[in-house]
């Protein structure tokens, strides 16, 4: 990252204060900002419940959608309503669309209403290549011509239409795209080896109020019915379980006791089993979750990320932090994304001892094996952590400069702040509630 890129606000986090008490879970931005686009498909007014309003995602989804043409008002704090009466703008604009991958989802709902669209080459978190070449595929399947000139891709088409999609991999974000495309087709889409994540779930739940016909099918298959018109809806998003995660964890690495409200059972299952694993301990109530740490270290582990139901890669960086105090040497294989072990570095410098090997530690069939990518880490703790001054690379990187940084002997100082205000709703408000010494202050970028 350069210097220009750093927005010169930071963190400074005072480490070692056990976190305690409660706050609420926010609703998923992964969730929320697929429900947004999928109301393009109607002219009708929705509503959408849960919705973090100041997350850096959203309000860019928000600038997309009201540059297409759709009126948005807030209502409370946490709910939106939108209604696109009518597509004034088949360009997304150039400046928006590469912030992140949001804006390939518009793609479907403006080929069903005006015929047209062009959206910018993807942006967002640099953790690997992440194409939009299965979105793009999908949508040609399905009757889209697509060209791409000079960083933009232009989509054009008569009518789309259901057609057979063999997804390579089960793409979250594409099975999205194309499950919002597939609601207005003419006739059956079938898309094989789709991601089931919770999220697409919700997506599907809001598209069903909205009129859409889709089923969830054995062996990861989804099958969608198109249908002449769809009306609008109201929905609540589910709770965002990455952030739960990444507070769960927060509790372990200090040794507090928070309670999370609305956290989700059976969003986090997988994320709690593998608490069990490594000897930690939770209580779940009918409204949250309790996580409480203890003067025990953890065990070690050896863990594989999987796509849903498996352990998601968004929670491989705070667990990571944790297994940094587990006693013992543990392992963690990455299957979703061939580059994501780069925050590592930054907690070897503030006293971690993980390594990072390019050959297959698990079990599980890996796309990346006998390729030229670090994506196994060993760490071996217990390590008692320092500060450090660091710069975030990513979202889920970030918040592991954060997590480290709370359990760590002195004042960190965090830069990149951008990328966590991105991707978590007042995510240092929450830790100050929780009484964690974090203080965001806006100064000139770090000497790099």
């Amino acid at each position: 990252m350069t210097r220009d890129e750093i927005d010169g606000g930071r963190y400074e986090i005072e480490g070692g204060v056990p976190l305690r008490g409660e706050v609420r879970v926010s609703g998923a931005k992964n969730a929320v900002t697929k429900l947004m686009a999928a109301t393009l498909l109607t002219e009708d007014p929705c509503t959408v419940h849960n919705v973090p309003r100041n997350l850096g995602d959203v309000s860019i989804n928000e600038q997309v959608m009201h540059s297409l043409g759709t009126e948005i008002t807030w209502t409370e704090d946490n709910v939106v309503s939108l209604r696109t009466a009518e597509i004034t703008n088949t360009v997304v604009p150039l400046e928006l669309g590469a912030k992140n991958r949001l804006a390939v989802l518009t793609a479907g709902p403006l080929l069903h209403r005006v015929g047209r669209a062009v959206i910018p080459a993807p942006g967002g978190d640099r953790i690997g290549p992440r194409p939009i070449d299965y979105h793009i595929a999908g949508l040609q399947r399905m009757g889209a011509i697509v060209e791409d000139h000079d960083g933009l891709y232009y989509f054009h088409t008569a009518g789309l239409k259901g057609a057979t999609i063999d997804l390579p991999f089960p793409s979250v974000m594409a099975t999205e795209t194309l499950i919002i495309a597939a609601s207005l087709a003419r006739g059956v889409t079938v898309i094989r080896n789709a991601a089931i994540e919770p999220e697409i779930m919700d997506l599907i739940k809001f598209l069903q109020k909205m009129g859409a016909i889709i089923e969830q099918r054995v062996d990861r298959k989804i099958v969608i019915e198109g249908v002449q018109r769809l009306h609008g809806a109201e929905h609540r998003a589910l709770s965002d379980r990455n952030e739960a995660v990444s507070l769960a964890v927060a509790a372990y690495l200090t040794r507090g006791d928070v309670r999370l409200i609305g956290a989700d059972q059976s969003t986090l299952l997988t994320f709690l089993n593998t608490l069990y694993r490594v000897g930690l301990d939770f209580n779940v109530e009918d409204d949250a979750i309790r996580f409480f740490g203890s003067d025990q270290p953890p065990r070690s582990i050896a863990l594989e990320t999987d796509v849903h139901p498996g352990f998601m890669t968004d929670w491989q960086q705070p667990f990571a932090v944790l297994l940094t105090q587990a006693r013992g040497m543990s392992v963690i294989h990455e299957t979703i994304f061939n580059d994501r072990f780069g925050y590592t570095y930054e907690l070897n410098r503030m006293g971690a001892d993980t390594g990072l090997y390019a050959k297959c530690l698990g079990e599980l069939g890996c796309r990346f094996r006998e390729q030229d990518f670090p994506h196994s880490c060993i760490i071996r703790g217990p390590t008692p952590l320092h500060a450090a001054d660091l710069v975030m690379p990513d979202i889920r990187g970030g918040a592991s400069y954060l997590l480290a940084a709370l359990c760590a002997e002195g004042t960190s100082r965090v830069w990149g702040i951008e990328h966590i205000e991105r991707g978590y709703d007042n995510l240092y408000v929450k830790l100050q509630r929780l009484g964690a010494h974090i203080e965001r202050a806006e100064d000139d970028a770090p000497q790099l």
